[in-house]
This record gives C-alpha cells, structure tokens and sequence, in this order.
C-alpha cells in the first residue's frame, strides 16, 4: 500500500474538494514548516490564506508574511530607483514645439512659477494664457508615452471598493473602471506612476490600463469617489519589516480571512483581506462586490 494510502483518509484521497477544500491549500504555504505535510490534515485549510497559501501554524504564518514584505520592499526600491533615470521632454518644449504656445509665453510662464515658487506649467499656461486643459493633457500623453483616458462611465460606488479611501487621497490617481471584467483603468492627471498602477494589478487580480485624464475630469471623479463608502480601514505602524510581518501575520491569525493580498503603494503596504467566500469575485478575490466582509490594513514603517 502507498505510503499516502496508509496514513490519509480514503475520502481525501478521493476527493479534495470536500468540505470546501481547494486542492492548492492541501501543503502549508510555509517552504520550511517544521510541522511536516501531516499538519495540513489537522486544520482548516481554508483559513487563514495569504497571497492563495494557507498557513498552518502563527510560525508559519509568520514566515510567510516576512517573505511577502520583503517581496514588496525589493519591488518598490527597485521601482523607484528605474524612475529616478528616465529622462522625458520638457513639458513647456513640448507645447512649443506643437505651436501651443509661444516662446514668449512660455517664458513668462517660467517666470510666474519661479516667483510664485509653486505650480505646475502646464497651470500656469492655462490661467495665465487660456491653453485648453486638453492642450496640455494631449502634451503630457506624449511625454509619458501613454493614452489619454476619459471619465465617462466612471461608476463611484464601485470604484471606491478598488482602493482605501487613504491611498486615493494619497495618491495622484483615481480606479476609472472595469472593463470586460479584466481590465482595470486607472487614471493620473499629470504623470504616471507604474509602481502603483503595479500595485493596483495584483492587489486586483486584473490587467491595469493607466492614462491620463483632463485635470477637471479627475477632479471630479475623485470628488464623486471620496462621498463614497469604502472598504472598512485601520491605520498602523511598524518599527521594521519583521514588525511589519509579525503584525501581519498576527491580524491574519485572529481574523482567518478566506484570501488576503500585500501590496505596496510607496510608503504604504497596504494589506486586503476577504473574510468570507461571498466577497470574493475571483478564486483570490479581486475588486469586491460589496464592502461587506470585508477589511483593509494599511501600515507604515517608522524610518
């Protein structure tokens, strides 16, 4: 008799999905669980998940967070240090070159900045010298090399499920729309930021197309966005990366959500969790439906 045979129940062998088990949760999700694969038939394997991994001991669980915060500390150094190096046509030279505006207008816009020692150009040139806000969006989609995007059909209630209400005001960005239930747009309104558009597509499961939107266009959805109900949201602080996973994990451990996601947005690490299978669009989540049963942590580091 196999080895597997003489020690796992026949009904497991048979059939992994009863009881609600799902065949990718039968190991621990921990690479060195101390516990042996024998430990996975003595618990829930459904909670609590982490990234589709099932943890199967607060050590495990523990190990597990580490290694998802490390993950996000290495992508989002390395995010910013790509950023730091890309060289992009003057906004101003652009609009010069497309016959927008004048040379002496454009001087006397860098002049009114210098002064004010605030505001961005492509601002100044729109008050002080009636450029279309289109003008200089159409302008900035060719200095970052993306499309322009339109707000029509942005749809607020459901948008406001996509991310915590603290990182759309953080963030120079506003979730657009669905599309086809696999794309996601997300719209910036002066420059792209990929390490978030990034962020937004594992956190959602679905393909992110990011684009420009008029400056009035996003000023008001992210108005119609911010009126609405978010995901519930608590706010805290860890002295380190282990902290941060040992707090991670510790929350996971009491509240034994059904999928939870890490992801980072820039100074934030933002942790989603499902509580139960109804908030779950997706095998690992996805936007949800509804704010019901569901929890967002969002987390800092001291330094």
């Amino acid at each position: 008799m196999p080895i597997l045979e003489s020690v796992v129940p026949r009904k497991y062998q048979e059939d992994d999905t009863l009881a609600g088990l799902r065949p990718e949760h039968v190991e621990c999700g921990n690479p060195n669980c101390r516990a042996g694969w024998l430990r996975t038939w003595r618990k829930d394997r459904r909670r609590p998940i982490l990234e589709g991994e099932w943890g199967c001991s607060a050590r495990c669980l523990n190990a597990m967070a580490d290694e998802t915060v490390r993950r996000e500390a290495r992508d989002g150094r390395a995010d910013g240090e790509m950023g730091q190096h890309r060289h992009r046509v003057p906004l101003g030279l652009l609009l010069l070159a497309n016959g927008l505006i004048t040379h002496p207008q454009l001087q006397h816009a860098l002049a009114l900045q210098r002064r004010a020692g605030t505001g961005k150009i492509g601002r100044w040139l729109v008050d002080e010298f009636g450029l279309e806000e289109q003008c200089v969006t159409r302008a900035l989609s060719v200095q970052w090399s993306c499309p322009v995007l339109s707000a029509d059909g942005f749809d607020a209630r459901a948008m406001a499920l996509a991310m915590p209400r603290l990182l759309v005001e953080a963030m120079r960005l506003v979730p657009l729309r669905i599309a086809s239930e696999k794309i996601l747009y997300v719209g910036f309104e002066d420059r792209m930021d990929a390490s978030a558009a990034l962020a937004l597509g594992r956190m959602s499961g679905l393909k992110v197309e990011s684009g420009l939107v008029d400056g009035t266009q996003l000023a008001t959805a992210r108005r119609r966005l911010l009126e609405c109900e978010f995901v519930e949201a608590t706010i805290d602080q860890a002295a380190d990366e282990s902290a941060l996973a040992a707090k991670i994990a510790a929350i996971l451990g009491t509240v034994q959500p059904r999928a939870s996601r890490l992801v980072r947005l820039h100074g934030f690490y933002w942790l989603r969790m499902w509580l139960e299978s109804g908030a779950m669009r997706g095998r690992d989540g996805g936007v949800p439906a509804t704010s019901e049963d569901m929890q967002d942590r969002i987390y800092t580091i001291a330094h």
